[in-house]
């Protein structure tokens, strides 16, 4: 039965995640930075937002909580591991495909960002509530589209963001310290449930200290890295180009590799690192304290520069320049085994910033899908839910480090791209709002202005 179920979502898979879903996306890329006239220029405004705080706005919690919170949900293994497999399996121009997939996402994820302040809601106790479900019931009158999106991401968050992500953990742990499954199961257990019963400001606490100091840690220890293999860096970014173009084999320890194939992983991996066009980012965006929607949209899309255009771009170049350093000793290596052999070649301390680094990426990406399908299921099911969810969610982290998770990571794929697609119409068919605002805000050279649109008040 089983393994009837396993083949029939593995079927679905290989259709949405194929070039259709992944067209869309890009395409949604595209379109939104022609419409919004290459927002991607602000970058910089953007990144210095993102470190102010916008005293006296309505909010749960800072813009930079809301980034922290965000980056938690998608720094993570992905980063890392998932840059190494698209190399394994794509070749080195999947590099140039997963920064390009990062660049035009940035529109995306401004778009996603704006609409969430936007169309968010205050509950009677104060609370901000906003995503695409919002979107699409408030500015789409849509209701039935956005209950959809919540049950996706709430049921995707039980997979690709909490059981895949602490079984990556409990395996390293036995892999590297010999503790058993099950200790590093309680244990995981025990430290989401002191973070998640606090809600949001306990995520987003938490977050902005982990996320940031661990992210530059990664830069640094990344950076040291390719300085080993300075020699290699000309030869690295012309392997990139050239095979990210030309269909032929990689040559240099590379297994062969075509420019399709090349696009292919490098999209498909631009997009799960960075959750572009996905909907979940505008979840943790919505709790902000901001004075207008554009303002947090700016801060929004800088987590997209952070996460790929800096983080996987390292991470790219550290790997490939070991591996044009150590041909032969790159065989037979993927995944993890291939990100810890360039770690090995910074003696003791390597290892260990792997080891510790990957646990508190994977657990933090575990703290911010709570978030994002705790609030779901309030859109669904409202308050009454929210306790027993974050108990539930909890156990499920101990669940998820002792038991084998093939069918899981078939479901968390499937129920992503179920997600994606409500959240690319509500992109799209409200993408004329999205240059409204930003003319009255970005283009006007009025960022500072408050908004005027008055909060709706729910009672849930």
């Amino acid at each position: 039965m089983i393994e009837a179920i396993h083949g029939i979502i593995g079927s679905i898979n290989n259709v949405i995640w194929g070039w259709p879903l992944i067209v869309l996306l890009i395409g949604t890329h595209i379109f939104l930075t022609f419409k919004l006239k290459f927002i991607q220029r602000y970058t910089f405004k953007a990144l210095k937002l993102a470190f102010k705080k916008d005293k006296g706005a309505p909010g749960d919690v800072s813009q930079f909580g809301a980034l922290s919170t965000a980056l938690a949900a998608t720094l993570g293994t992905g980063n890392i591991v998932g840059v190494a497999m698209a190399i394994y399996l794509g070749g080195p121009g999947a590099i140039f495909w997963l920064w390009i997939a990062g660049f035009f996402g940035i529109a995306t994820k401004y778009g996603e960002g704006l609409l969430a302040i936007k169309y968010r809601v205050q509950t009677s106790d104060g609370t901000m509530l906003g995503g695409p479900m919002y979107a699409l019931e408030r500015g789409l009158k849509m209701k039935w589209l956005g209950i959809l999106f919540a049950a996706f991401c709430a049921l995707a968050a039980f997979g690709a963001g909490n059981m895949v992500q602490v079984n990556a953990i409990s395996v390293m742990m036995e892999h590297q310290f010999n503790v058993n499954v099950h200790i590093t199961g309680l244990i995981l257990f025990a430290i989401t449930f002191a973070v998640v019963v606090g809600g949001i400001k306990s995520i987003a606490k938490v977050s902005a200290k982990v996320v940031p100091t661990y992210a530059v840690i990664f830069i640094i220890m990344n950076l040291v890295v390719i300085g080993m293999n300075y020699a290699y860096i000309p030869d690295a970014f012309s392997l990139i180009i050239k095979n990210a173009f030309t269909p032929r084999a990689a040559g240099g320890g590379f297994v062969a590799s075509t420019m399709l194939i090349a696009m292919r992983f490098g999209v498909a991996r631009g997009i799960f690192s960075n959750e572009s066009g996905l909907g979940s980012a505008p979840i943790a965006a919505a709790a902000a304290t901001t004075r207008n929607p554009v303002r947090q949209a700016l801060v929004s899309m800088s987590a997209v520069f952070l996460d790929t255009i800096v983080m996987c771009l390292l991470t790219g170049l550290m790997l490939i320049t070991t591996i044009l350093k150590n041909p032969s000793a790159y065989d037979g290596l993927e995944g993890g085994q291939f990100v810890a052999f360039a770690y090995n070649q910074i003696p003791i301390i390597g290892p260990i910033i792997l080891t510790v680094g990957l646990f508190l990426f994977a657990w933090t990406t575990v703290l911010g899908w709570c978030y994002y399908a705790e609030r779901s299921l309030e859109y669904i099911f409202g308050k009454k839910c929210i306790l027993p969810f974050r108990i539930i969610f909890s156990a499920v982290a101990y669940v998820g480090a002792v038991v084998p998770l093939a069918l899981v990571w078939e479901a968390a794929d499937m129920f992503n791209a179920f997600m994606a697609i409500p959240n690319l119409i509500a992109l799209i068919l409200l993408s004329g709002v999205i240059v409204k605002e930003t003319q009255k805000y970005l283009w006007s050279d009025n960022l500072d202005a408050v908004s005027m649109d008055e909060l709706t008040v729910i009672d849930k």
